[in-house]
Formats: C-alpha cells, sequence, structure tokens
C-alpha cells in the first residue's frame, strides 16, 4: 500500500479484513453445504441444456421442477444420465425434454460413464469460455486503452433490446466505454430467464441469452469501426443470479451486477438463497474474467450518507472477503460506493472526497464502481449538472475505476441520447484538465478530510465487532444495513434452497474449484 493521504492506520485496516473474514466464515460453511434450483439450472445450462417448452417455461427449469427432492444430489447426474441412455446430442435431448420427456424416471447408468460424459461437456464450456477471455484481453491490448483514466458508463434502457441496439452504438460512439442494459423491472424476482430476444420491458429490457448476444454484436461492430473494446454489462442477481452468471460467461458479457445483499434489502429475496447463489454466480464470473459491480451505493437511498458512512466501508470489506473466496482477484472487484451527501451539508464536498478517497486506499488494486448523485436530484437541471462537475472530480482526483455518469436530467425521465452526451462531455473535462491532479495534491495533516476518513474507519470497525457478535444474517434481520430489516427464513426463493446429499454431484461447481485455486480453501 503506497503512502496513505488520509494518515490512515494500517493495523486498524488489517483488523477490518479479520473481521470481516470471521463474518463470512459461517456463512461459507452454511454455502458449502447448500445447493439451490437456480444453480442446478445455471449448471444444466453451462452443460447444454437450453430452449423453452410449448409454454415457455426454459427446459433447465422443466428438469429441476421434475427432480423435486432428487436435487439434493445435483441435477447434472440426471440429464448427463439421459444423453447415454437416449444415446441422443444435446439438441435432441433438450427438444425432446421441451416436448415432455421426464429425464428424471431414467435408470442411472454406471457414475463412471456419468463422469467420463461430464468432462467432455465442462471441457466444452471451458474452452468457450476461456476463448471470450482471450478474446476480450487481445480487444483491450489492441485498442491500447489509456491508463489512469475510469471507464465511462452510461446507460440503456428502453425495454426494447432492437432500440436499445441504436441508443447504445450511439453512446459508444459519444465516447462511453461501458454499456450497461438496465433490466426490465421486476426480473430479479422471476424464477426463470426469459428465451429469446424481447421487445416488451418495462423501464429495461429483459436480460435474455439472445438478448446478450444481439448487444454483444452490437458492440463489437460499433468498437471495430471506433478502435476501442465496448465493455457490455448486466444484472447478475435476482434469483437467477447464477444463471445469468453463465449466460454472460457464454456470451462474453465484461461486468456483473452482482451482490447478494441488494437483493435481500431492496428486492426481499430470502438471505439465504442468495448469499448460496451469489458464492456460485461468482466462481463463474471470476473464471470469466468478469467484474463485478457491488450495491453498496444503494445503502445511502435509505441512510444518511454522512451519518451512515461507516455501513458502505464494512459492506465493501465483507464484499472483499466473500470475493476472495469465490475465487475473484481484486482486479475483478468493483466495489461500490455513491456520491450522496445532501448537498445543504457545511463542507459535503470534503466528506465525499475523504469517502472516495479512503475506499481508494482500502482497495488499491480494486476497479472502484463510482455512482453519481441521484437521492438530491430535484429538476433543476442547471444544479443537476454542477453537482456532476463535482461528482467528476472527486472520481478523477481519487483515481476510481468505473465511472457511472451522472445525468442533468437524472430526477426528470430516462435519458435522452443528448443527455448522454453532454454528461460524457462533463467527465471528459474534468478528467482531461485534472489528468495529474491526484499525484500533485497532498492532503492537510489532522484536516477536515483526514479527520473525517479516519472517524469512518473506527466507525467501521466497530460496526464489524457488532456484525461478528450477532452473525451476519441476524444483522440483516435487525437492520444494521441500509436501515432494512429482513427475515431469515422470509423473503422470496427460501423454498429453493436444498441442503447437499452425502454424494451430491456437481461437475461445473469442481472443475471451477480447482480452476480457482478453491478446493479445500475454506
Amino acid at each position: 500500500m503506497t503512502q496513505s493521504k488520509l494518515n490512515l492506520d494500517t493495523q486498524k485496516i488489517d483488523l477490518a479484513r479479520e473481521l470481516s473474514k470471521l463474518i463470512t466464515r459461517p456463512v461459507n460453511n452454511y454455502i458449502a453445504q447448500h445447493t439451490t434450483v437456480a444453480i442446478e439450472r445455471a449448471t444444466l445450462r453451462m452443460l447444454g441444456a437450453d430452449g423453452v417448452t410449448a409454454d415457455e417455461v426454459p427446459v433447465p427449469n422443466v428438469i429441476v421442477n421434475a427432480l423435486g427432492d432428487k436435487l439434493q444430489y445435483g441435477a447434472s447426474k440426471y440429464y448427463i444420465n439421459a444423453l447415454l441412455r437416449k444415446n441422443m446430442s444435446i439438441e435432441q435431448l433438450n427438444e425432446a425434454i421441451a416436448d415432455g420427456l421426464d429425464i428424471t424416471t431414467l435408470t442411472l447408468t454406471d457414475m463412471a460413464l456419468i463422469e467420463n460424459k461430464a468432462t467432455e461437456l465442462v471441457t466444452d464450456f471451458a474452452h468457450r469460455v476461456k476463448e471470450n477471455v482471450n478474446y476480450r484481453n487481445d480487444r483491450i491490448t489492441a485498442c491500447k486503452e489509456k491508463e489512469n483514466a475510469p471507464l465511462l458508463y452510461l446507460i440503456v434502457a428502453t425495454g426494447n433490446i432492437y432500440e436499445d441496439v441504436k441508443q447504445a452504438q450511439a453512446a459508444a460512439r459519444q465516447g462511453a466505454d461501458i454499456i450497461a442494459v438496465i433490466r426490465t423491472t421486476g426480473q430479479s424476482l422471476l424464477d426463470f430467464v426469459p428465451y429469446g430476444p424481447t421487445t416488451e420491458g418495462f423501464g429495461g429490457t429483459y436480460a435474455t441469452q439472445e438478448n446478450f448476444k444481439i448487444m454483444r454484436k452490437a458492440l463489437d461492430e460499433v468498437g471495430n469501426d471506433i478502435g476501442k473494446y465496448i465493455r457490455l454489462v448486466n444484472y447478475c442477481s435476482g434469483l437467477c443470479m447464477p444463471e445469468i452468471a453463465a449466460m454472460g460467461a457464454i456470451e462474453r458479457l465484461d461486468m456483473m451486477l452482482n451482490d447478494s445483499m441488494y437483493g435481500v434489502l431492496f428486492r426481499d429475496i430470502n438471505m439465504y438463497r442468495t448469499f448460496v447463489d451469489q458464492k456460485f454466480s461468482r466462481m463463474i464470473n471470476a473464471f470469466a474474467g468478469i467484474v463485478i459491480n457491488s450495491g453498496e451505493d444503494n445503502y445511502l437511498t435509505t441512510s444518511d450518507a454522512y451519518e451512515k458512512a461507516y455501513t458502505v466501508t464494512a459492506s465493501q470489506f465483507i464484499n472483499e472477503q466473500f470475493a476472495y473466496d469465490s475465487g475473484l482477484p481484486a482486479k475483478l472487484m468493483g466495489l461500490g460506493h455513491a456520491f450522496e451527501m445532501n448537498p445543504e451539508l457545511e463542507n459535503g464536498f470534503l466528506y465525499e472526497m475523504a469517502q472516495a478517497q479512503m475506499a481508494r486506499e482500502l482497495f488499491p488494486e480494486a476497479p472502484l464502481k463510482y455512482m453519481p448523485p441521484t437521492k438530491y436530484m430535484t429538476g433543476d437541471i442547471f444544479k443537476g449538472y454542477i453537482m456532476n462537475v463535482l461528482f467528476n472530480f472527486i472520481a478523477k482526483t481519487t483515481n476510481q475505476g468505473i465511472l457511472l455518469l451522472g445525468m442533468l436530467t437524472e430526477a426528470i425521465h430516462t435519458p435522452f441520447m443528448q443527455d448522454r452526451f453532454l454528461a460524457v462531455e462533463n467527465a471528459r473535462y474534468i478528467i482531461n484538465n485534472t489528468r495529474d491532479f491526484a499525484s500533485d495534491i497532498e492532503f492537510k495533516k489532522d484536516g477536515i478530510m483526514q479527520k473525517r476518513a479516519q472517524q469512518v474507519l473506527n466507525e467501521t470497525i466497530a460496526f464489524l465487532e457488532q456484525i461478528n457478535e450477532k452473525g451476519l444474517f441476524d444483522s440483516i434481520e435487525d437492520k444494521l444495513f441500509a436501515e432494512v430489516s429482513r427475515p431469515k427464513h422470509g423473503g422470496k426463493g427460501f423454498e429453493g434452497v436444498k441442503e447437499k446429499a452425502p454424494d451430491y454431484y456437481n461437475p461445473v461447481y469442481d472443475y471451477l474449484e480447482v480452476e480457482l485455486g478453491l478446493k479445500n480453501k475454506i
């Protein structure tokens, strides 16, 4: 760690990380003993299960629904067994299942034969994903991206994938480095993934594998035209977290919003379900070289950014540990935070600067995801534009990695193309004019910013100690995060959690554990 501008105590930072390990350990023990319907469906997808029935039920859902209590043994063995018993290709088997074949009634063949076939299928999946990783890395290298500049992140949200393509390509030509396709309202609560291209989303577009493929192709086309690799983002959260991770790995997405706490607190998804799902989804993302973006910024939509800043920092530490436990290196951890101080707060800018600089110093290798002001946007577009200037200035000065561009019309409507253009212009102006500002300034010893950061770090440690004493699940129930309480056995999706049988089998999970160096680690 380089010299701290904030004069942070390294022993306190180490203590925060030790507390995070203690907090995550019992959660990881629970995770290791359980699977979920979403994990089994994701595994089937990575082995080749695809398609839908005449009633639009996805084939992975058909299989998992038919398994019932047999799910504790893992869905993979039944799917691979059917391939062997029926002597079918994957495409033929998928069609047969969609037409009504119940593979769960077939007598299981010799396990050695199932394992041999599994190795073949997992190898095919792994080869495709590794090709995606190599292609991404080669394009980024060829495009010679500038270092030490935040990547500019813009959203599209028309509800129609074909209209999204038009807006995404325009945004890329305007200067965006990252395009996020906002997911349709409420999709996180669907316990299945819709199939095919879609044109009727609300407030966003359905996350489907075909939509991923369409947008990936469109961004590659415009990227090749302008000589830049355009990164694609979607939302790997909710009840289908592992499945969307699998789809993203296959279709070469580059970033995923991937945070179980967001689903628990803001979508009332059962905490046991989503923490188990998160582990497997992050393993898939790690293997695919996909940057995860966490959702700590959302805490500040319900909590005061000044009074509860420590909850964001504590969650970042916990999220970091969960990410390490899933095989994610620091370079893939887009830990989240936000510029959300009340603009009427005296010295609020200094507190924002202290918080952003502290995040940078605590997580020096992470491509931090910095969110623009939203909570106090009023519809006054001129004041909103000024707030975004201050946000961009802090982002560059503290070397944030992923800069979600603020819109002057944030409180009015989904942004028009010209709003995004102005957002890019704003950020480019600040970034260019403050290129080396961060390396040319020092923070006043015992000044406002140093004292603020040290105060928040102390509060973070006290908060982590409280969570460790209570346990993470009880802490969530007692509304320690975002002032929202969620019951441990309530919420959506708990019925989809299954305890693993002693002979549970998941060849993709086993493969990823070895590839990511996780075998017997936790």
